[in-house]
């Protein structure tokens, strides 16, 4: 790691200098030697504090947005990174002259606090990145996922009671702090449904009605376009099952619909699973 580290520093000193790009994001390190954090800098003399180590596990790419219209963008990718970048590419958030990707493959992050595998990593189906202009480094050996459904299957498995209860105990603890909401790069409209005051719509109160209906209304606007990467668990603070609920949403449209996995391609095709009405879409469920 040591070595990608030091052409990632290279690298992008050299385009900041250049003026290739006008800033470069990436992540430096945190107050601890298991911490990073994102770090964004247009001076090239600041590109020594980029880091890449086993504990960069935030996702950058919705970074790029903040930086959108003051000149091309440097960024570093893995996998997850440069599926989400596709993913704003689709949704016509930015274009591909708008970013220079330096390409990282990433052998999984690790939890800062247990030293593990992050869950969300050993579930990971992509290590190596999915578009970029640079690749810093070989190809790693994708791993066979763990139980990318094992969590559907198990809560399928259980009565309608006490799926309910489930859900029911999750969502009461959820504190509507949005942040799974903040670090989604497919959470990009320009006023979310939250934010609105619109009376009726979603009130301001902390109960599980309330939550329940944000927690829903979220992975039903995000379903055919989420790219399971796991950020939104990684940050909740009161431990929701998030990804439990966005895979069940992602494995029925591939039984419905398709094997179809968001963010493979700069060119998603505009006719997606939930956003698209046809006269002869399965009905299965009415």
């Amino acid at each position: 790691m040591a070595d990608i580290q030091e052409t990632v520093r290279k690298r992008a000193r050299e385009l900041l200098e250049s003026g290739e790009v006008a800033s470069f994001i990436g992540w430096e390190a945190g107050r601890f030697p298991n911490q990073t954090t994102p770090f964004i800098t247009s001076d090239p003399a600041q590109a020594d504090r980029l880091v890449w180590n086993e504990y960069c596990v935030n996702t950058p790419a919705k970074y790029t947005l903040d930086e959108k219209g003051k000149g091309k963008v440097g960024v570093c990718v893995r996998g997850c990174d440069s599926r989400a970048i596709n993913r704003l590419m689709s949704d016509s958030q930015l274009t591909r002259d708008q970013v220079y990707l330096l390409g990282i493959p990433c052998p999984g992050m690790k939890d800062r606090h247990t030293g593990d595998v992050l869950t969300k990593c050993r579930e990971c189906r992509h290590h190596n990145p999915v578009v970029y202009d640079e690749l810093l480094g070989d190809e790693v050996e994708v791993p066979e996922p763990e139980g990318r459904w094992a969590q559907v299957e198990e809560l399928e498995a259980m009565s309608r009671e006490d799926r309910k209860k489930y859900f029911d105990d999750a969502f009461t603890r959820c504190i509507r702090c949005y942040a799974c909401r903040d670090v989604c790069p497919c959470c990009t409209c320009r006023e979310c449904f939250t934010d609105q005051r619109r009376e009726g719509w979603l009130g301001k109160q902390g109960n599980l009605n309330e939550n329940r209906f944000y927690g829903l209304t979220r992975v039903m606007h995000i379903g055919d376009r989420c790219i399971e990467c796991g950020e939104c668990e990684r940050v909740c603070p009161m431990d929701l099952p998030l990804m439990a609920i966005n895979r069940k949403v992602v494995r029925d449209m591939n039984d419905l619909f398709g094997e179809f996995e968001a963010g493979m391609e700069t060119e998603e095709p505009k006719e997606v699973a939930l956003g698209t009405y046809k006269l002869d879409d399965v009905e299965e469920f009415m």
